[in-house]
């Protein structure tokens, strides 16, 4: 397909720098067949469900996952997006052009990696030294990965270290947060379980392809990055068991949809998963495993604009993103959410 059929106008003022507070009274867009569009917000998603339904939520955490450093006079910018193993990591390179394999890039506070190998996406494996864990010396040296469209605007500051991580945030791996989640609230989760709505929590470690432009001109020319996820035996079994008793899979977030989907059979069985996952939806697609999907407004021409026109249909996608942008419904990682039920 072609990827200007992704397109629209944002106004820059619709793009959220901070996020409402508190949380879970930012806006929600109700997308639901082809009923009219209802404006809501988030608390009141607990009566667009159903007893039964089950609500699925990824428990990555963010890490301070972005470095600053130097390669001889060269500044280098680092920002981390996949572990392969205990020392290594690949990584986006800013001023990539100046660094040679074996060169070493020397970051704060005595944290240094060498330029182990370029990728033909242009990206590096860093080989970090010392003995320590990687993320005990990203708690050193690194800083917040907020997303191009924010960091552009302002600079990361403390309040972003509580803001950019979840309520669920629990396992350290992600550069970039899984946001359909920022809105959950103690008193909204509290909602959620009185109301006979059930909880699960998978792990998919996002990456910072999240935030690749689709530099291809057709969908079939676009690679995804991979990203490393897991879901547990036991959250399989009891998925299956809810979808069978008739409840819906709601997956809270593009992440928690594309791990679900990637662990699915063709009937729709959810598998135990633990590995990489690199799936791509785009309109055509059959959804296997879900039912539902809370998420916010995503970029132009993005896979994840992709993703939810490929639930929800193209043209009722490009519709909704032009109600919310004329009702001021704030867009990306601090926005608004939707809630989309085909």
């Amino acid at each position: 397909m072609k990827v200007d059929l992704f397109d629209f106008e944002l106004p820059a003022e619709n793009i959220a720098l901070r996020p409402v507070r508190p949380r879970d009274s930012a806006r929600m867009l109700l997308v639901a067949g082809d009923a009219p569009f209802e404006d809501l917000t988030v608390r009141d998603l607990p009566a667009q469900l159903r007893a039964g339904d089950v609500l699925v939520f990824n428990d990555t955490r963010v890490i301070p996952a972005q470095l600053e450093g130097t390669r001889g006079e060269a500044r280098i910018g680092a920002t981390l997006h996949k572990r392969i193993d205990l020392r290594r990591w690949q990584a986006f390179v800013r001023n990539g052009k100046r660094l040679h394999e074996g060169d070493v890039i020397a970051f704060p506070a005595d944290v240094s990696a060498k330029a182990e190998q370029r990728h033909a996406d242009g990206s590096w494996t860093l080989a970090f030294a010392g003995s320590e864990p990687v993320e005990v010396l990203l708690e050193r040296a690194g800083r917040m990965p907020l997303p191009p469209y924010i960091a552009g605007k302002r600079p990361t500051d403390a309040a972003d270290l509580e803001d950019y991580q979840t309520i669920f945030a629990n396992e350290a791996g992600a550069v970039a947060a899984p946001t359909a989640a920022l809105h959950f609230t103690p008193d909204l989760l509290a909602a959620i379980d009185a109301a006979g709505i059930g909880r699960e929590i998978l792990t998919l470690h996002v990456g910072a392809g999240t935030f690749l432009p689709v530099k291809a001109e057709d969908t079939d020319d676009h690679s995804m990055h991979a990203e490393w996820g897991r879901i547990e035996p036991d959250t399989a079994a009891r998925l299956n068991t809810a979808r069978a008793g008739g409840g819906r899979i709601i997956a809270v977030g593009t992440t928690s949809l594309r791990l679900l989907e990637s662990a699915a059979d063709a009937d729709g069985t959810i598998r135990p998963f633990a590995g990489d996952t690199a799936i791509f939806i785009t309109p055509g697609y059959r959804f296997r495993a879900i039912d539902g999907l809370m998420t916010n407004f995503h970029l132009p021409k993005s896979t994840l604009f992709m993703l939810v026109s490929a639930l929800m249909g193209c043209e009722r996608m490009q519709a909704a993103y032009a109600h919310a942008i004329a009702e001021g419904y704030r867009f990306y990682s601090y926005g608004d959410s939707s809630l989309l039920l085909p």
